[in-house]
Parts: C-alpha cells; structure tokens; sequence
C-alpha cells in the first residue's frame, strides 16, 4: 500500500489479481444492465418495419440507397 500524509492513495497487485478486478468489474456492468433493463421492460416491441416507417423509409427504399463508401 502507498500512503501520502498516512493516508493509503493506491496499491500494489499482481498483474493476475488486476486481470481479475478488470473482469470483475465487467461483469457487474453487465449485471446492471440486465438488471436495469429487467426492472424497466415493459414488454412492448416495436418491429423494424414500424419504425423505418416512422422515418419514411421500407426495406426497399434502403436497399435502393447508394452506397456512399
């Protein structure tokens, strides 16, 4: 431990115990979102089609887009 006026400011770990932290901080992200996204879902689903729609668009007029790359 590095202390600055007895106060502890960082720590020393082994590279392995860091890689562990790292993928556990990953995963409680992803179990808060799934979380998140649990409590909040309310069961509606809105398909592709209605909301190309709700911008003017269909499948078709996409696929007939030029390609700008």
């Amino acid at each position: 431990m590095v202390t600055r006026h007895h106060r502890p400011v960082a720590a020393v770990v082994g590279m392995d115990r860091l890689a562990e932290l790292d993928r556990a901080e990953s995963d409680l992200r992803d179990l808060a979102l799934v979380l998140a996204r649990a409590a909040t879902d309310s069961g509606h689903r809105t398909s592709l089609d209605d909301v190309l729609g709700a911008f003017g668009h269909t499948r078709q007029s996409l696929a007939e887009l030029e390609d700008t790359d």
